[in-house]
């Protein structure tokens, strides 16, 4: 495994980059803004693909990186479900596995810290976000905080874990770069209490002055949508009203770029062709199946994913290789539930 962890001294954010392989595809955990280039840099260096950038919460510390790696390469941005942010790419619900090839974490809602925090579980480590610090714990007094929901988050989620599980956290204000639970739970002064009211006790009298780019950091954070009105302008998109007359039409291919979790749980457009956007771009190369199909019948490929973000990114790959005819739907899933559109259960 390609395992890398970034620092960032300003906001002393700690970033991580994970791949099964040299060459292979790549997730990348709390990235920030400015050392994108340096995320790139890297990836060629390794030869990886970026496929997915996850935010383990709305960081109030710096700007994230996830827009501007999604513009930058394509990949999928992810976060927890209760997330504010306005467009994600996917959002990942508890228990959920978030996965590229060769490597599968599993999504626990570890709220407290602020009320979208998620941490992320491999077979030996755990990234926590700001949840569990090394020798410390999250603030809980902004961002719908709650310090009696960070206890439960810790002692009955990240406490159960294996002794021996590597803890890796989002930030780290001493220089310590990973630590493990049975540490924590022997060594972190916030976890030496006794009960819940205890806890309450420590976190609501720490009396920290706010971040420094809180004021700037939490709206940029909050909208890092892809602007999908730009492919209305182009003709490059559907809205639910206008695919509607168009379902179960041979003159069109309705192309699902969900992961297997996301249609399981959440279902499909009927009549749907699912190609993850993990394997868009073999697809719509020529001599890909999409490219191949839409070529010999002259078929419309219309694209959808969970929130018409991949879609979007999907439709400019398309056309790039030629499929002029290629569209998405905007909004995806979400806003064809929203309308009424007809769902069907994974065959």
């Amino acid at each position: 495994m390609i395992f890398r962890q970034l620092f960032d001294p300003v906001s002393c954010t700690y970033t991580y980059l994970i791949a099964s392989r040299k060459g292979g595809e790549a997730l990348i955990i709390d990235p920030v803004l400015e050392k994108v280039d340096r995320y790139l840099q890297l990836l060629k260096e390794l030869d990886l693909k970026l496929i997915k950038a996850v935010d383990t919460h709305v960081h109030a510390d710096h700007i994230s990186g996830l827009g501007a790696l999604r513009d930058r390469t394509r990949c999928i941005t992810v976060m927890g479900e209760p997330s504010g942010v306005d467009v994600v790419s996917m959002r990942i619900a508890d228990g959920e596995a978030l996965a590229i090839e060769g490597i599968s974490l599993i999504a626990r809602y570890t709220p407290g810290h602020t009320d979208d925090s998620f941490s992320f579980v491999m077979e030996d480590r755990v990234f926590t976000g700001d949840t569990l610090l090394i020798r410390g714990t999250g603030r809980t007094d902004f961002q719908n905080g709650d310090p009696v929901a960070q206890y439960h988050s810790i002692f009955d989620v990240l406490l159960k874990l294996s002794d021996t599980t590597l803890v890796y956290p989002a930030h780290d204000y001493k220089g310590d770069t990973v630590s493990t639970i049975g540490e924590e739970r022997s060594f972190n002064p916030r976890l030496q209490v006794e009960s819940v009211d205890q806890y309450v006790e420590i976190m609501n009298n720490l009396h920290l002055p706010n971040p420094k780019m809180m004021d700037v950091a939490v709206p940029a954070n909050l909208k890092i949508g892809l602007h999908q009105d730009e492919l209305e302008e182009r003709g490059w998109a559907l809205s639910c009203e206008q695919m509607r007359p168009l379902m179960g039409s041979a003159e069109m291919v309705l192309v699902d770029l969900r992961d297997d979790s996301e249609r399981e749980r959440h279902g499909v457009i009927p009549g749907s062709l699912h190609v993850p956007y993990a394997e868009l771009s073999e697809n719509v190369a020529p001599g890909g199946l999409l490219n191949e199909l839409a070529r010999a019948t002259g078929k419309r490929v219309i694209f959808y994913c969970a929130f018409g973000e991949r879609s979007a990114m999907a439709v400019e790959a398309a056309q790039e290789a030629g499929l002029s005819n290629s569209c998405h739907v905007t909004g995806g899933l979400d806003a064809w539930k929203k309308s009424n559109g007809e769902i069907a259960p994974v065959e």
